[in-house]
């Protein structure tokens, strides 16, 4: 008895209950057009920002799945650069950035040009610009030559989900999925996006970096269904949160037959609950415009525009005059005459006593002036 699905002889005839999925679909279908509805009202330049804190979450998110995690600021940075954005070339970024970045733009901005052999080799050569993978020599930019276990968990604990195709498979397993993902067939943009996720993930074509691919796969079929290269909410982000039920899916169904139901229902579940924290994105987008709004006529310099900024965009821990000396690159002397010039200007007020080092916090106000 075959142990997994690919080892099946109707493989990869996948088959699901269209009657169970049809209400989750309508629901999500509906959820996502309200999405783009209000963020199209936003304007261009708010849509903007709110694509650079989606594909930013979207990038780090990714890589924070396979267990490397980057550094949130030069991933956006990288990301402001390619769009052409103001905050463009704040840091230097390293080439594992550049690389996730990379694939991730390819993907979403260029969704409606079709998938092909070299295009997986370019983005698996994009994230592993070194050839190494951790302490491990991989082969990059071509598909994997040896079996593979694809596990969860850290090392030593490591749980086993499913193996995939042997590699002899993996040149006509991917011709096939290419042919099918560039074809025009009738069925839903989004349940297309969800089969392909899972159909990449099961050949596990590459080394290392199969995971990060599938996801950008999914966007992109994602963007098909949009028809928008602009992106408001990120699908690995909110399989990040649910990353345990994600592996139970997914081994639950690589050890079932061709009925992808489940699966495909999981996914529809994660993309609605996505959409959740794509509300808290645009909220934040909203807040951050309003303060500017608010405060379009005071005097401000460079230095104080740069960390405001950092502040609305999510900065992380507490602000201290030492931390503003290290973001503004001034001295601290300097970061304290910032400080305190935004303090009497009720731009910054510090906060309840709690430590040896005195911390600040932005004062939102409306227009009017009352502090919210």
């Amino acid at each position: 008895m075959p142990t997994y699905i690919h080892e099946l002889p109707d493989w990869p005839r996948f088959r699901w209950e269209k009657d169970a999925l049809e209400s989750q679909l309508a629901a999500v279908r509906h959820r996502q057009g309200r999405l783009l509805g209000r963020m199209e009202s936003l304007g261009f330049q708010l849509r903007e920002e709110a694509t650079l804190r989606t594909l930013t979450e979207e990038a780090v998110k990714s890589s924070e799945i396979e267990g490397e995690i980057l550094d949130k600021e030069l991933v956006r940075s990288s990301l402001a650069r390619h769009l052409g954005m103001e905050k463009g070339g704040l840091k230097n970024v390293d080439r594992n950035v550049e690389g996730i970045v990379e694939v991730i733009l390819d993907a979403t901005r260029n969704y409606d040009k079709p998938l092909t052999r070299e295009r997986f080799f370019s983005w698996h050569a994009a994230l592993f610009p070194t050839g190494w993978s951790g302490l491990r020599k991989i082969k990059v930019g071509q598909w994997r030559s040896d079996s593979i276990e694809v596990v969860s968990g850290p090392e030593g604990k490591q749980r086993i989900h499913f193996e995939g195709p042997p590699a002899d498979r993996v040149e006509s397993e991917m011709s096939a999925f290419i042919d099918w993902f560039n074809s025009e067939i009738d069925l839903d943009p989004v349940l297309k996006a969800a089969i392909a996720h899972f159909w990449f993930v099961t050949i596990h074509p590459f080394e290392d970096g199969n995971g990060r691919i599938a996801r950008a796969i999914a966007d992109m079929g994602l963007a098909r269904s949009e028809k928008t290269p602009q992106r408001f909410y990120s699908i690995s982000a909110q399989i990040r949160r649910e990353r345990n039920e994600y592996y139970d899916y997914l081994e639950e169904t690589q050890k079932g037959d061709l009925d992808i139901t489940n699966q495909l229902n999981w996914f529809l579940g994660c993309l609605d609950r996505a959409f959740e924290h794509a509300e808290e994105i645009q909220s934040d987008v909203l807040q951050k415009a309003k303060f500017w709004e608010t405060h379009a006529s005071m005097a401000l310099n460079e230095r104080q525009r740069l960390v405001i900024n950092r502040l609305l965009d999510g900065f992380e821990g507490k602000l201290t005059s030492s931390k503003w000396a290290k973001l503004a690159k001034t001295s601290q002397p300097t970061a304290g005459r910032d400080i305190d010039d935004l303090e009497s200007k009720g731009i910054l007020q510090k906060d309840a006593a709690g430590g040896r080092s005195t911390s600040y916090s932005l004062v939102f106000r409306e227009p009017s002036g009352k502090i919210v």
